[in-house]
Order: C-alpha cells, then structure tokens, then sequence
C-alpha cells in the first residue's frame, strides 16, 4: 500500500486479491474511502496501461496544462528545453516580484522533473541555482522548459518490455563557471523503465574529468546497492546479483577495477586503496562497465544536448509520445459525463 496524504495505491499478486480485498474493508471501517477502481490517477500523475502487451506509462500532460501560465506567449516552441548558452548569475538585484515569481516557475517545473519528465532535469537543476536572484534572461530560460514541455506534453515515461537493471553514471567537469564545480548525474532503469534519476551539482571542486567522474560513480553506485536491496525486499530478483553500472570514462573504471600495481594515475591525492567504490567491486556488488556517451542513458543529465543528440536522449530513457491514448481517454470521459448528465437531468 502506497499513500501520499489522502491518495492511496493498493498493488498486489492476483494471488494476494484475497487478502487486499480484507485490508480495504478493515480501512473502510474506519475511514471514507473513495474509488476502488483500476488506477488511473495518483499525486496528479496520470497512469496509462497497456495490459495486452504489459505496458504502463506516467504522464503529467494535466499538469503541464496548469502551469502554462506561468510562462509568456511562446511565439515558436522549442525543441529542447535549454539551449547550449551559458547561465551566468545576475550582476544586478532581482526585485521581490521577479524572485517570487521566478521560484514559482522553478517549483512547479521541479515536480514534473522529478516524478516523469527526466528530459527537464538537467534544466531544471541549472536554473534552480539562480532562483535566489534572477534576470530576464533568466526567466526566458525557465519559461522556454515550460513552453518546450508544453510543445511535447504528450509524452509519458514508459515502463515494461525488457528485464534488465541498468545503472548509469555521469560527470560534465567543471561546467560551472562561477565556481568551476562539476555537473553529475545518476540514471537507473528497471523493467525497461527509468525510475531513479538526478542532476546536481557536486559538492567539491575537482581537479580532473577522471576525479569528478569518480565522485558520480560513488553516487550512482550508492543509489544502485540501495535499489537493489529494495527489489529484494519486495522479492523481484534478477538472474545476476551484480549490479552493473555503464559509466564512460575509461581511466575512472580503471580506478576501480585494476591492480593497486598497475595503476598509472596523476591522482596521486584521491585514496585509491581505500576506496569504497573498490571494496565494493572487489566483494561482487557492483560491476563498472564502459559505455561510449553516445549510449549513456545518463549524459543528457549533465549537459544541455541539442538537435538528433538529445532525441536520442529522450528516447533512451523511455519518453514515448502516447498523445493519442490520453486523447481516447479524454474522449470517453467525456462521453462518460454526457451520459451522466442525461441519467441525472432526464
């Protein structure tokens, strides 16, 4: 049972029916319970099924209807939602109004960032940084994710089709010029589903692409172990323990991987022997394997790709345009209410 304030999520085994149907009665003695029919809403995110071919797809293309407001007239949508330019922080001093609005735009966009749209993440993350003082260019950069989502509000985040448990791994070194600290970002896929991501900045400053590299290895390699203890836990086991990570830096897997002896690295101040990262593939958890960028479900985490680059992107982690399945949907809820209305008012 999964509950976010008053929505609740009943998920079990047809073999388990028997016993959710007695923990919803012993609920409904106690509380009004709403619903009961096959999940369609939860937190505002729509849920679409495909039971045939054992399909399911997230959407916010509701939501994203509600804060196109929030944005100005956009005259040409864009293709992507940050261009490949720079956002450098404000000489100047943001008045009251402009910060407040500026951070309702950022907020509204975080939500959809963070539950089904991982193609605003990068995005999203970069303009959170400036929400404390922002300019007008500024505010055409968050407007421009809102008018790129409404341009492609039809997607939803696919899951279903494949077995695998895909980790990924990211670093864009010293992208920030203002402080000269690295992107990172982690991506992991479930079932042919993205259900883990995140964009950040890294908290240190680094002093080569190999080190900020490490560092987000760390990280990804953290949330992996943690995924897969939950898994086991709800007793979904896969073929191979080991969790794989692709990462795209030779010299990083290296570190991890080879012999103290044959180590050639100017990172003579980063604590190889001691590393966690090694313990862990040493012990079998994890697994570091290369993975050219071009293939790396996480690099449009890190950096703003454009053109074929970030289609390709988007496509990797599972954004499928399913435009006309929520317009059948809208259709028959429509015709669903005219029905009503006629039932009610004779």
């Amino acid at each position: 049972m999964f509950f976010y304030v008053d929505d609740i999520v009943f998920a079990y085994r047809r073999s388990q029916e028997h016993a959710a149907s007695q923990l919803i009665k012993r609920l409904e003695s106690r509380y009004k319970l709403t619903g009961g029919e096959d999940l369609q809403w939860f937190t505002g995110i729509e849920i679409v099924r495909d039971r045939v071919n054992r399909t399911v797809w997230l959407s916010q293309a509701a939501y994203i209807d509600k804060i196109a407001a929030l944005a100005g007239d956009c005259s040409k949508p864009p293709d992507t939602p940050l261009s490949s330019d720079e956002l450098l922080p404000y000489d100047g001093q943001a008045e009251c109004a402009s910060i407040n609005h500026f951070q309702r735009k950022i907020g509204s966009l975080l939500w959809a960032a963070i539950n089904t749209r991982p193609d605003i993440a990068f995005a999203v993350s970069k303009l959170g940084r400036l929400s404390h003082n922002p300019s007008e260019k500024h505010h055409a950069a968050a407007d421009r994710v809102i008018h790129y989502l409404c341009n492609y509000r039809g997607l939803g985040l696919q899951y279903g089709g494949s077995d695998d448990f895909i980790v990924a791994s990211d670093a864009s070194f010293a992208d920030n010029t203002s402080d000269r600290k690295s992107s990172q970002a982690y991506a992991i896929k479930i079932f042919g589903g993205l259900t883990m991501w995140s964009a950040n900045k890294q908290d240190t400053v680094t002093t080569s692409t190999t080190e900020a590299e490490l560092l987000a290895l760390a990280q990804a390699a953290k949330e992996g172990i943690f995924v897969g203890r939950l898994l086991n836990d709800l007793t979904v086991h896969f073929d191979d323990p080991k969790i794989r990570i692709q990462c795209d830096n030779l010299q990083t897997i290296g570190l991890v991987t080879k012999e103290i002896a044959q180590l050639k690295t100017k990172l003579r101040h980063v604590d190889i022997h001691n590393h966690w990262l090694r313990q862990e593939v040493e012990r079998g958890t994890i697994a570091v394997e290369f993975t050219p960028s071009g293939d790396m479900i996480a690099d449009g985490l890190t950096k703003a790709l454009q053109g074929l680059k970030f289609e390709t992107f988007r496509h990797q982690i599972g954004l499928v345009d399913i435009s006309n399945r929520l317009d059948e949907r809208r259709a028959k809820e429509f015709t669903e209410e005219e029905d009503l209305e006629r039932l009610v008012f004779g």
